[in-house]
């Protein structure tokens, strides 16, 4: 097993030789440089660390992070991750997928990584469109969206990545966007929980989908429309002047004003990231009405896949004795002679 014992480290010990090559703008420039200046507040190694990632813009990232690291294959990336994972548990893993790569030909292989509960890093890219093969419509596209595979508008109904991970079976799942300062403090939350830890990263695609998150993502003015959630804080937004409370008769989150700072007197729900229900009401909060729930929505440990992996194979060999010989030679056996006929 490898050490994994804190060390100290830079953003410069993270960084690799490689131009770094995304369109001038992209949000991944600010995500990659979030993810480096995290790693060393956790005391990683670079030695021990391994990000894998599949098929998109945001799937260059191993190039860019000094670690190891696979560029795989589309949409295969969790189960290269979870193999790794399994043929050293001590290794500390990140996964970068993004809302193509994950949801469409990789969705199935993310379900399972989500449901196995391995104990993993998971940040999905979400820019609600195909970048690399140049801007069609991905499966977190809007409806109404047009592109050179919706020409006349996208009619599917978008998926949610955070609600895909809970209804996977997902014991920790986030929020965050790519040029927040609030970045760091989940991949450090995501980071801490031991299991698979799903990140969804708003990205603003700068060329196929430029802005369209700047209702709640703009550098300046957006503040307002954003929840960032912390366990044990009521739900407050817009300066504290907003929050949420829970509409009892339709068992659903409802937005109400807070006079006067008093938060309990309108209601306000306090978040409990142990809370499934709750983490599912604000996943499918529709923005516009309601804010934007940002941060930890949902983080509830439960023993990791590759622990009950270890333990099974730790029950079936005790008492043995590993003898590759005798095992060749149990059953039915025969030996060829020089002729190539059977004795």
């Amino acid at each position: 097993m490898n050490d994994m014992s804190p060390i100290t480290t830079t953003l410069k010990d993270w960084e690799t030789d490689q131009e770094v090559r995304w369109c001038p703008g992209c949000g991944d420039y600010a995500i990659l440089k979030a993810v480096q200046r995290t790693l060393p507040q956790l005391g990683c190694d670079p030695k021990n660390t391994v990000f894998v990632s599949g098929i998109g813009c945001s799937s260059r990232f191993p190039y860019y992070i000094e670690s190891y690291g696979f560029h795989t294959i589309h949409g295969r990336a969790p189960a290269v991750a979870t193999g790794i994972k399994l043929a050293n548990p001590a290794l500390d893993i990140w996964l970068v997928t993004g809302d193509g790569d994950g949801l469409s030909i990789g969705g199935n292989h993310l379900m399972h990584v989500l449901r196995r509960n391995v104990n993993m890093q998971i940040m999905l890219f979400n820019n609600e469109i195909y970048g690399l093969t140049k801007g069609q419509a991905s499966p977190t596209s809007r409806e109404g969206t047009r592109s050179p595979s919706t020409p006349i508008g996208s009619y599917d109904h978008p998926a949610r990545p955070a609600a895909f991970a809970l209804g996977s079976g997902a014991r920790f799942v986030a929020r965050g966007f790519d040029v927040s300062k609030k970045l760091p403090e989940v991949l450090i939350a995501a980071h801490a929980h031991q299991g698979a830890a799903f990140i969804e990263i708003f990205q603003n695609c700068i060329v196929y989908n430029k802005d369209v998150f700047d209702d709640f993502a703009a550098p300046k003015g957006a503040e307002d429309r954003q929840l960032w959630l912390e366990d044990g804080e009521p739900m407050l937004f817009a300066g504290g002047t907003k929050g949420l409370a829970l509409d009892t008769v339709d068992l659903q989150l409802a937005v109400v004003d807070v006079i006067d700072g008093d938060w309990q007197a309108a209601g306000v729900v306090v978040h409990d990231v142990r809370n499934r229900s709750l983490a599912h009401m604000l996943v499918e909060m529709p923005f516009g009405p309601f804010p934007m729930a940002l941060g930890v929505l949902y983080d509830h440990p439960r023993p990791t896949y590759e622990d009950a992996v270890i333990a099974e194979r730790t029950k079936a060999s005790e008492g043995k004795q590993a003898d590759l010989a005798k095992l060749l030679g149990t059953g039915q056996t025969w030996t060829v002679d020089a002729a190539g006929e059977p004795v």
